[in-house]
């Protein structure tokens, strides 16, 4: 799945917020990037047709909220390009992995080192 500029800013807007209807939406924007409410609502139906977005019909209106948990999204991304460019090529995840968490500070590698020693233990025990 590919998302567009726009479409991430309006997924951002909506992890923070919650819930919003295009025209909340398109206020927030239009100050700050322009851009018309017909292209913030085709944006919005583009990412509820991709099933990141729920909607609720509330009037002559949709009310947008996530459908996807921000994590959750990350990782159908990271999946979805890895075996698109490195197919089976693990050694080539695990450098740009390294390159990535170069730019982590302490308390996030510690988390990554929390985290990894989890998955080991987990592992061993057949999981």
């Amino acid at each position: 799945m590919r998302l567009g500029e726009l479409e991430k800013l309006l997924l951002n807007y909506l992890w923070k917020e919650k819930l919003a209807d295009a025209k909340q939406v398109h206020s927030h924007f239009e100050l700050t990037r322009g851009g018309s409410l017909n292209t913030i609502q085709s944006t919005l139906d583009r990412l509820y047709k991709k099933g990141l977005l729920s909607r609720t019909k509330c009037g002559y209106a949709y009310t947008y909220s996530p459908a996807v948990e921000r994590k959750e999204l990350l990782g159908s991304l990271i999946t979805d390009i890895t075996q698109e460019l490195a197919k089976n090529d693990s050694d080539a995840i695990l450098e740009a992995f390294i390159d990535i968490s170069t730019q982590l500070d302490e308390k996030s590698l510690q988390r990554l080192e929390d985290l990894i020693a989890t998955r080991k233990n987990n592992t061993g025990k057949g999981k």
